[in-house]
């Protein structure tokens, strides 16, 4: 018997984007929107424009994994796809990624993400350790883009290349499915993490259940970066907050506290890089200010209690 999907989109000041998002989804599959307290009209837009959709209203913006974790304590699926607002899936997608879990032991998977012209956007990741995030923050992946040893994170260029359904540690939270009881999967989000890196949390304890798969034949757009795109800083922030705890739940205080070593060594970095650029401007460069700002935000903030 095909299995049942339920679908959750949280939603927190992206009407249009949650519009394209749900009018993408074929009506086969249970729909769930979680609304964080958006102000821009998307609890209306859902009503009015999709009423057979179950729409959750938060008072207050609960955070990404929490609104997610609400949304499966009403859907009644076999399987449960987290899917981002501002992904939209191809046609098909979401009935290709249901179907490996044919396999037993998939108990996770996610599609092939695109960016909005159609080039291939970040879908699946190496194990996240200190040593990937001292590349990061170093810019070592970036001047070394197709080492494996200096890029051992972000980059899974063989994965990425790939066309057929293929073992991984991680897919991204924009579009992972998750095999579930009744609609509550073997594995919720902790709600610790408000925005970044719960996703890769969620990953590598449901590794301890079964396999995760890269599905490159199942496609979404996803117009990154939407939640934080009024406060590009704050999402630096967060991420690298999200990092932290990752380190501190998994690893201990130590690796927690090299980790925040690590981020703020980025952040002096990337201030000191534009500092100069600054300078070199005779001081008349409005992107450069912009971000010397920005990165002195980075690098004073304080870290997630």
């Amino acid at each position: 018997m095909e299995a049942k999907v339920s679908i959750v989109v949280v939603s927190f000041n992206t009407r249009e984007k949650l519009r394209r998002c749900l009018a993408c989804i074929e009506p086969e599959f249970e729909l769930i929107v979680v609304d964080n307290a958006s102000q821009d009209g998307s609890p209306a837009m859902v009503s009015e424009e999709f009423p057979s959709i179950k729409l959750i209203l938060n008072s207050s913006n609960l955070g990404f994994g929490a609104a997610n974790n609400l949304g499966c304590s009403v859907a009644t699926g076999d399987l449960v796809l987290f899917l981002n607002s501002d992904a939209y899936a191809d046609a098909g997608a979401i009935r290709t990624l249901a179907a490996v879990f044919d396999a037993p032991d998939v108990v996770g998977a996610g599609g092939m993400l695109l960016n909005p012209d159609r080039s291939l956007q970040q879908s699946t990741s190496n194990r996240l350790n200190l040593w990937s995030v001292f590349c990061e923050q170093t810019y070592l992946e970036k001047a070394f883009p197709n080492s494996r040893l200096f890029s051992p994170y972000w980059t899974s260029t063989r994965l990425a290349q790939s066309n057929q359904p293929s073992p991984t540690p991680q897919v991204m939270g924009a579009s992972l499915m998750v095999r579930a009881n009744d609609g509550m999967p073997i594995e919720v989000f902790d709600e610790r993490y408000f925005l970044y890196c719960e996703d890769t949390d969620l990953c590598k304890r449901l590794e301890s259940h079964g396999k995760l798969m890269y599905v490159p034949q199942a496609t979404f757009i996803h117009d990154l970066g939407s939640s934080s795109s009024r406060d590009p800083t704050m999402g630096v922030i967060r991420y690298n907050r999200g990092k932290e705890l990752y380190f501190r739940i998994h690893h201990g205080f130590l690796a927690s506290w090299i980790c925040f070593v690590f981020n703020r060594l980025g952040a002096a970095l990337r201030l000191l890089a534009w500092a100069a650029r600054l300078l070199f401007s005779g001081f008349r460069s409005v992107r450069a200010k912009l971000q010397v700002n920005a990165f002195w935000r980075v690098l004073t903030a304080k870290p997630k209690s």
